[in-house]
């Protein structure tokens, strides 16, 4: 029997193999739009400065941002891509991309540390023909591989704040409390993929989809994580993302006439979303911020331009792929 013969027959013991639930989907949809517009609705507002701010910028620079910000997604997709290829299913890129609008959209307005996107990924590559397992497969691959590449840019960036003899002890704090987060999760995931049919806690089973997920976690396939050439080429890619984003932070610097370099936007942004990981705050709103023109302001930056920036970078990488993360969610969980 082949590989694909193998996965199917056990996808079809599985309850995500099926058509997902209308209840549990019902739940999803409602969320992330309930979600989605009440965010919308209460920062209107800064939504609206973006835009002023975004008509000042020379046409060039703007353009330059947005070719980065959709490089990040090709990233993203691409990931999903090799790991599906690596199982035998194969994809293009273009048949994936949407996917990177939705999920981010999904993780920012439910914020659990990347996990919240879970439901939505696995129904998602299961309307595209994908097995259950294989689908818990990618997101795993694609969660652990992403807090690798998450540590490894914090580390650099505490080391180079470090080195500009800009670390405080708040940023240190955060720093550790962002290795426990980071080491917990994915601990936690590989817990539950190696746990077998060992029964979680009952008060789990309760929420919606949480019993079809851990199951399907159970039996995903365990050669796809050890699998260094794919775990490699994830970790490189996951890094990508980090380093186009915090290049689109540099170009905004530059847009409004900011004389600085890669490396005062890059642990500016990095410490930046740490605290928003585990802020636990929808789309890191305020955190991010605070922390990004604090950062920024450490490092040499007025604190007029730094605040212009960060919000010049969160409408590019936040609120322009809103509406089509929200469009491409629905009609994935429909």
């Amino acid at each position: 029997m082949s590989k694909m013969s193998k996965n199917e027959s056990l996808a079809n013991r599985l309850p995500l193999a099926q058509k997902p639930h209308y209840g549990v989907r019902a739940w999803l949809v409602g969320l992330l739009l309930l979600l989605g517009f009440i965010v919308l609705a209460a920062n209107l507002g800064e939504v609206e400065h973006f835009i002023a701010l975004a008509r000042q910028l020379q046409p060039v620079w703007l353009v330059t941002a947005v070719f980065a910000q959709i490089l990040t997604y090709f990233c993203a997709a691409a990931i999903w891509q090799q790991t599906l290829r690596h199982a035998g299913v194969t994809y293009s890129l273009w048949q994936l991309l949407p996917l990177g609008f939705a999920k981010l959209f999904s993780d920012q307005a439910l914020p659990s540390g990347g996990l919240s996107g879970t439901a939505f990924f696995v129904t998602a590559l299961n309307r595209r023909g994908v097995d259950a397992p294989l689908c818990m497969a990618a997101l795993l691959v694609s969660l652990i591989t992403y807090y690798i590449a998450f540590l490894l840019v914090a580390l650099t960036s505490l080391a180079l704040l470090w080195f500009r003899h800009a670390i405080q002890l708040w940023i240190v704090g955060v720093g550790v409390l962002f290795c426990l987060v980071v080491v917990a999760i994915p601990g936690g995931l590989l817990w539950l993929h190696r746990a077998g049919n060992r029964q979680p806690p009952q008060i789990l089973l309760r929420l919606p989809g949480v019993s079809q997920t851990l199951q399907a976690f159970t039996h995903t396939p365990g050669h796809l994580v050890l699998d260094r050439k794919l775990m490699q080429t994830a970790v490189f890619l996951q890094l990508a993302i980090f380093l186009l984003d915090s290049v689109t932070l540099w170009i905004m610097l530059l847009a409004i006439g900011q004389d600085t370099t890669f490396l005062v936007a890059f642990p500016s942004f990095v410490v930046g979303a740490m605290v928003s990981l585990i802020g636990l705050i929808p789309m890191g709103l305020g955190t991010f911020e605070a922390t990004c023109v604090a950062i920024l302001h450490l490092l040499g930056t007025p604190v007029e331009a730094a605040l212009t920036a960060t919000l010049l970078l969160r409408g590019l990488t936040l609120w322009l792929p809103m509406l089509p993360g929200l469009w491409y969610a629905r009609r994935e969980l429909n």
